[in-house]
């Protein structure tokens, strides 16, 4: 076996385990959301995601002030990001997991179709078609007229459409803004946000429930740990794939957990929205499809703000946005 080839083994192996670690991250979200309200999760998770954010934050040494280059894109990304946060939470909460991941598995579709307009990507009738595919997949989940949709669905759907446009300016901008302006602007404004819907919504919560919610900021960390060093190891296109791991992690402890079988509409509409997907990183993987690879460059999963933008914190390790010429290009800031 090869340098590259162990190489690709061992980031596909953490990528692996990432996975697992967010999967486990959404397991106690979802227990948690059988008691408190959405807002007040993300309120308490942001809150205690700060200190491990802004260790991260102390390795950003780009010169400059916290005043975003590109103040309009930042304002939609990070409004977007704040949607995306409750959305996500209170979905898991609702809905069975494998569901949630179904629909949120979505996202590299809808990162396509955005990248158009704001990347002025092109997108050619092969992806096009994949594209169609996979929304027929998450039509094969919700099953409209069927059974009822329910405010969950809804708020996947919403999570997974703010999720990616979070994700595509991200890709604009992301070679422009500091790592701290990418990292702080969403986590403040969530923060924010949450905050003056608390009194509305706020439930005491003992030490064990307390407990619980700094375990979601721990295996939040852990799991960007392990992607950061899975993507300094591997290719872009041999580890985004292992994102759709979650669905078996979603499925087994569905099971355990919350007595959860997914049922046929589900297993058949996720079949068809990650094979749908692995064929839009694959594409993109390969030279001259795409100038931007917007779905190659996401790196992570949909946004929830307490698990921040695996492409901002490898910015801050010195692996910049790939470019057309050197797809899996990594730099080092030092040079």
């Amino acid at each position: 076996m090869s340098d590259i080839e162990k190489s690709n083994s061992r980031g596909a192996t953490l990528a692996l385990g990432g996975f697992a670690v967010f999967a486990s991250h959404d397991v106690v979200i979802k227990i948690l959301g059988g008691t408190y309200s959405a807002f007040q999760i993300v309120f308490f998770s942001v809150l205690l995601s700060f200190p491990l954010v802004t260790i991260m934050l102390m390795r950003d040494s780009t010169p400059g002030t916290l005043l975003p280059s590109h103040p309009w894109w930042t304002a939609l990304r990070t409004g977007a990001a704040v949607i995306s946060a409750p959305c996500a939470f209170y979905a898991f909460s609702v809905l069975p997991l494998a569901q949630v991941y179904a629909i949120l598995f979505a996202m590299p579709l809808l990162v396509t179709v955005l990248s158009i307009p704001i990347l002025g990507e092109t997108v050619r009738l092969r992806r096009w078609f994949a594209v169609i595919v996979g929304l027929c997949g998450v039509l094969i989940v919700l099953r409209p007229g069927q059974t009822e949709l329910a405010l969950g669905h809804l708020a996947a759907l919403t999570a997974a459409v703010c999720s990616a446009m979070a994700s595509v300016i991200m890709r604009r901008i992301g070679n422009d803004e500091r790592s701290a302006v990418l990292l702080i602007y969403p986590l403040v404004a969530t923060f924010v946000v949450m905050a003056a819907v608390m009194p509305f919504v706020y439930e005491p919560m003992p030490i064990r429930d307390l407990g619980l919610l700094g375990l979601i900021a721990v295996l939040a960390h852990l799991a960007m740990r392990l992607m950061i060093r899975a993507y300094q190891l591997g290719e872009a296109a041999i580890v985004a794939p292992m994102q759709y791991s979650q669905i078996l992690w979603a499925t087994a402890f569905g099971f355990l957990f919350f007595g959860e079988t997914p049922d046929q509409a589900t297993a058949i509409g996720a079949v068809v929205i990650i094979s749908s997907g692995l064929y839009i990183v694959f594409r993109e993987s390969r030279p001259g499809q795409s100038r931007n690879r917007p779905v190659l460059q996401t790196r992570s999963r949909a946004e929830s703000v307490t698990i921040p933008r695996i492409s901002a914190l490898l910015h801050l390790r010195g692996m910049r946005a790939t470019t057309p010429s050197d797809p899996l290009a990594k730099s080092d800031p030092t040079k």
